[in-house]
C-alpha cells in the first residue's frame, strides 16, 4: 500500500522540512502530466452534473474510485440509465447503458478539444442529447473545451500511477469514514479541485459569511470537519493530504496533530501531510488514519461537537 518506501526522494514543505531537488522535479514532472486529465474528468463530470438533481453539498457532482478508474455512477436520463467510467487499466473511457448498449473512446494523447468533440459524439451516438458548461473550473486561465488545444498530454503511466494512490487512499479514507455514525460524506473524487475527500458533520449549521458565492455557501451550509488527497500545486510542490474545519474554532491551527510531520499551512488554512511522508511510514495506513483521526480530534473537541452522540 502506498508504494515502495525507499523508492523517491522526499516531498515536503518548509514548515515540515526541507523539499529535496529530486522530489520537486518528480512533483513537477507528475503535475505536467496530469495537466491534461483534469479538463477530462471535467467533461465527464459535468455530465452528471447536468442531469442529476441537486445534492446537499454538491454530493452530486463528484466521482468515485473503482477497481479499475473512476465512475460517474449511474445517471438518468429519460426512461434510461447510463454510467461513464474511466477505465485506467486499459486506458479507455466506457459508455454503457441501461439497454445493454457499450461504447469505448481510447485515452490517450489529444487535445482537450479533440476529447471534447469525441465525447459529446460518442454520447450522441448512443441517443444521448446534452449541453454542458464549456469553461473548466479552479484552474488558473481557463480555456473552453471545444477551443483548448493547448493541453494535449496523456502519460499512461502517470495516470495509472495516480489511480492506484487513489485506490489506497480510497481504502484508508472508507476505514476512518467507518468509524463515525453522524451525517458524513462518502468518499469521493471532486473533479474541479481534483482532490478525494471525505468530510463528517457536527449536525448543526454554520454561522453565515456574507460576502461568499453561492457555490461556498452550500457546500459549507453545515459545520465540517474533512480531510482529502491531492496531487499538489505551485503552493505545494508535492502530493499532500490535507486536513481543515469550517468553521475553524479557536485555536485549531495551533492543536498538536499526529504524525509529527505533519503541519498547518497558515497561508491554506489547512493541517499538512505530504505522501511521501506517509509512503515513507512504517504502517502508512496507521499514518494516514492518525492524520485523520488527530485533526478530526482538534475540530470536534475545540469546536463543541458532541463526540459521545457522534462516534463509534
Amino acid at each position: 500500500m502506498f508504494g515502495s518506501r525507499n523508492s523517491r526522494g522526499h516531498y515536503g514543505l518548509r514548515c515540515c522540512r526541507s523539499a529535496g531537488m529530486l522530489a520537486r522535479s518528480c512533483a513537477r514532472l507528475m503535475e505536467r502530466n496530469l495537466r491534461n486529465t483534469p479538463h477530462v474528468d471535467a467533461i465527464v463530470g459535468k455530465v452528471r452534473l447536468r442531469l442529476t438533481p441537486v445534492v446537499n453539498h454538491w454530493w452530486n457532482i463528484p466521482l468515485y474510485v473503482t477497481a479499475r478508474g473512476l465512475t460517474t455512477s449511474r445517471i438518468p436520463y429519460g426512461e434510461r440509465a447510463f454510467e461513464v467510467w474511466f477505465d485506467f487499466i486499459r486506458h479507455q473511457l466506457v459508455l454503457e447503458t441501461s439497454d445493454g448498449l457499450a461504447k469505448t473512446l481510447p485515452l490517450e494523447p489529444r487535445s482537450v478539444a479533440e476529447f471534447y468533440q469525441e465525447f459529446m459524439e460518442l454520447l450522441r451516438s448512443a441517443e444521448i442529447e446534452i449541453k454542458i458548461w464549456r469553461m473548466p473550473v479552479e484552474i488558473p486561465d481557463p480555456i473552453a473545451f471545444d477551443q483548448d488545444r493547448v493541453h494535449a498530454s496523456y502519460d499512461r503511466a502517470s495516470v495509472e500511477k495516480f489511480w492506484r494512490i487513489l485506490l489506497s487512499v480510497d481504502t484508508a479514507f472508507n476505514q476512518f469514514r467507518a468509524r463515525f455514525i453522524g451525517k458524513s460524506s462518502p468518499v469521493h473524487f471532486f473533479w474541479g479541485s481534483f482532490d478525494l475527500a471525505v468530510t463528517r458533520f457536527s449536525g448543526r449549521r454554520a454561522p453565515e459569511r456574507p460576502g461568499i458565492d453561492a457555490m461556498t455557501r452550500e457546500a459549507y451550509s453545515h459545520e465540517v470537519s474533512s480531510v482529502g488527497f491531492w496531487p499538489g500545486s505551485d503552493k505545494v510542490p508535492g502530493a499532500a493530504f490535507y486536513s481543515y474545519a469550517v468553521p475553524e474554532p479557536q485555536g485549531f491551527k495551533d492543536k498538536r496533530v499526529r504524525p509529527d510531520t505533519a503541519c498547518y499551512d497558515r497561508q491554506l488554512g489547512e493541517f499538512l501531510l505530504m505522501y511521501d511522508d506517509v509512503r515513507k511510514a512504517e504502517s502508512p495506513t496507521a499514518s494516514l488514519l492518525q492524520f485523520c483521526q488527530t485533526t478530526y480530534e482538534a475540530a470536534a473537541t475545540l469546536g463543541n461537537w458532541d463526540r459521545g452522540a457522534l462516534e463509534r
